[in-house]
């Protein structure tokens, strides 16, 4: 078995993702109260927000550490196009 894979990140990642869990059971109780679309659809905005919220920050944090724990310390003009691509994936 290998050892567990945790990051400094991880906490803040789950705590939002619990957040976003209780928003999701929230919207779930609105659709079966017949609350109004607008509502709901607020609803499912914040929940939408805060995954795609823990995906990125999980996906920088990969790429700042494992990344980095892969590659080693390499000179200044090898880790150019590396660094340009962890800067770059800030927009995805």
């Amino acid at each position: 078995m290998s050892e567990p894979h945790i990051h400094e990140s991880h906490p803040a990642i789950i705590k939002r993702l619990k957040r976003a869990g209780g928003h999701l059971a929230k919207v779930i109780e609105m659709i079966e109260a017949g609350r109004s679309c607008l509502d709901i659809a607020t609803q499912l905005q914040a929940v939408e927000s805060a995954i795609t919220q823990a995906k990125r920050t999980l996906v920088q944090d990969h790429l700042d550490h494992c990344l980095d724990e892969v590659l080693g310390h390499l000179p200044t003009e090898r880790r150019q196009p590396i660094d340009e691509f962890k800067r770059i994936t800030k927009f995805l």
